[in-house]
């Protein structure tokens, strides 16, 4: 009993506790990892199809051709509750496979439940062919043929090697007609939407009755003529290119034996699962995650890839950085270095700490209620008013989405700096105004580069604290789809008033507000790994840089 006594008042056993609860904290965090690592990147690897012969009570055999998407174990019980006959010698537990057949076009449904019992025979055939399309989802089925304008061209066993070289056909026809859409048809209404709020400033400008110089009008009719001409080019352009992208279409038959016809304008991508090697499957893997990296989402955001989210997000991120770190850093200065130390200095100080734990959401109400109504209403009566009553900045925005995660993640980066610069010895800056050099020399040459890390740390911490919130940009900018990019190559090239994508709103848009949510949960598992990795670089990042200027001033803090 004196043993056991003395073991707890030497602390081992808190020591032991201690010990266990971050290593259960660990084990829980890589878990969680682990968990959504494997159901997001296992996604894009190109699963075998199977065909299988399933009984139907009261029908004939039929034939499902597709993917397995997942398994479970239920109770007979819970099976006889959704309505399923089962005869009475059914176990307590049966298996049941979630099948995904995909043909939602043909079918009206992408997945289906199969019992295992219900299952006769499996098979993986050599020729069973996946088409990714931009819409109706996958196709499962066999190849039988290819037509051209209407006209039979490849009609064997194996028309593969016709299909593959009409496919890179279709898919550089698709990236120009992206490239027109996109960008040069884009870029041409800009500019002609500029043209005209340009007329509708010199008009109001004018006297009652008064028109406009022959010369200005002639120079905005000129140049006006010029886009529509090019609209026109592009515009027909455009119809050659739909036309020769639909050219080509594919002769297919469901698992079923169901002839489908199937258009190659619509088809992204093809690959035999059952048939590829080791190499082509990893090359596929790779060609499907940087199409998940580099394209935009299709299909109400169920399928295709989360470029825009991505590109919004580091945007934001970098915006919110430039706005919240000088403010941040003077506001610390300020009260550590020139702010009288009393009552006030300390009110201030537990105000700061107070605001980071006041609820995300309240940022975001009040940057709708001042940043856009209030001051964004304000720009547009006195900047944009031609452009009225469509709002320009009155309305969310990337510029008021970074200054509002800017205000929320200002408090982190004042105490992050104060507390840098409270451990800076009061020896050096005496020692630097002895030197000769004025108060402001001492804070710009030696104060602030000694309490670097410290600012370091507050920033990249406030970037890692906003790229992960959701609920305040919901309210000041981002939205489900964004039709173009902030960026771009019309002048002033960044376009701040425009709507942006998120990741976190877009896992939260395809998890919960999917129409088609078993097809879209891979989805929300990748794109939460990629929120993850996002924010692990960048604390990575911060701790290099910090490390890094902590030993260049290591010498100077010793002192």
């Amino acid at each position: 009993m004196t043993r056991l006594r003395h073991w707890f008042a030497s602390g081992a056993p808190w020591i032991w506790l201690q010990a266990s609860a971050v290593s259960l904290s660990l084990i829980m965090v890589l878990g969680l990892l682990l968990l959504v690592a494997t159901r997001g990147l296992s996604h894009f690897w190109p699963a075998p199809v199977e065909e299988w012969l399933v009984d139907t009570p009261g029908e004939s055999p039929g034939v499902l051709m597709g993917q397995v998407h997942r398994s479970e174990w239920v109770s007979a019980e819970r099976l006889r509750e959704a309505g399923l006959l089962l005869p009475e010698g059914a176990g307590v537990e049966m298996q049941r496979h979630l099948f995904k057949i995909g043909n939602r076009d043909v079918t009206g449904q992408d997945f289906t439940w199969v019992l295992d019992r219900d299952i006769r025979d499996r098979s993986r055939p050599l020729n069973a062919l996946v088409l990714e399309r931009t819409q109706w989802g996958n196709f499962f089925g066999r190849l039988v043929g290819i037509r051209e304008a209407g006209r039979l061209v490849s009609l064997s066993d194996e028309p593969w090697t016709e299909l593959d070289d009409r496919l890179d056909r279709v898919v550089k026809l698709r990236n120009r007609i992206d490239e027109i859409e996109r960008q040069e048809m884009t870029s041409v209404n800009f500019r002609l939407e500029r043209l005209r709020l340009e007329e509708i400033g010199l008009t109001r400008s004018l006297a009652p009755g008064e028109s406009l110089p022959v010369d200005e009008a002639g120079r905005l009719a000129e140049e006006r003529a010029v886009l529509q001409r090019r609209f026109d080019e592009l515009a027909e352009e455009l119809a050659r290119l739909f036309e020769d992208i639909r050219r080509d279409s594919l002769l297919l038959t469901t698992g079923a034996g169901e002839e489908v016809e199937v258009s190659m304008a619509v088809v992204l991508d093809a690959w035999r699962p059952n048939a590829m090697t080791r190499g082509e499957r990893f090359r596929h893997y790779g060609d499907q995650l940087w199409s998940f990296l580099s394209d935009p989402p299709r299909e109400a955001n169920t399928a295709g890839g989360i470029f825009p989210a991505l590109f919004g997000t580091v945007l934001m991120v970098i915006l919110m950085s430039i706005f919240v770190t000088p403010l941040g850093v003077m506001a610390a200065v300020y009260l550590r270095e020139y702010a009288h130390q009393g009552w006030f200095t300390r009110f201030v100080r537990i105000s700061v700490n107070n605001l980071a734990g006041v609820p995300s959401i309240v940022y975001g109400v009040f940057g709708l209620g001042f940043f856009i109504y209030v001051v964004g209403g304000s720009i547009d009566e006195l900047f944009f008013s031609e452009a009225l009553p469509a709002p320009t900045f009155g309305t969310g925005g990337l510029f008021w989405a970074s200054l509002t995660l800017a205000l929320l993640t200002l408090p982190v980066v004042i105490v992050s700096t104060e507390e840098g610069l409270t451990r800076i010895p009061r020896s050096v800056r005496e020692g630097s105004m002895a030197l000769g050099a004025t108060r402001w020399e001492t804070l710009w040459r030696t104060i602030l580069p000694m309490a670097s890390p410290g600012i370091m740390t507050g920033v990249i911490l406030a970037v890692a604290r906003a790229a992960g919130e959701v609920a305040p940009l919901m309210l000041v900018g981002v939205v489900k789809l964004a039709p173009s990019l902030p960026l771009d190559g019309d002048f002033p090239y960044l376009h701040l008033d425009r709507k942006f994508m998120h990741l976190g709103f877009h896992i939260f848009d395809v998890g919960f507000q999917s129409p088609n949510v078993e097809a879209a949960r891979p989805l929300v598992y990748a794109t939460a790994l990629l929120l993850v990795l996002i924010t692990l670089v960048l604390n990575l990042t911060a701790i290099a840089i910090r490390n890094r200027l902590r030993e260049r001033y290591r010498s100077l803090e010793a002192q």
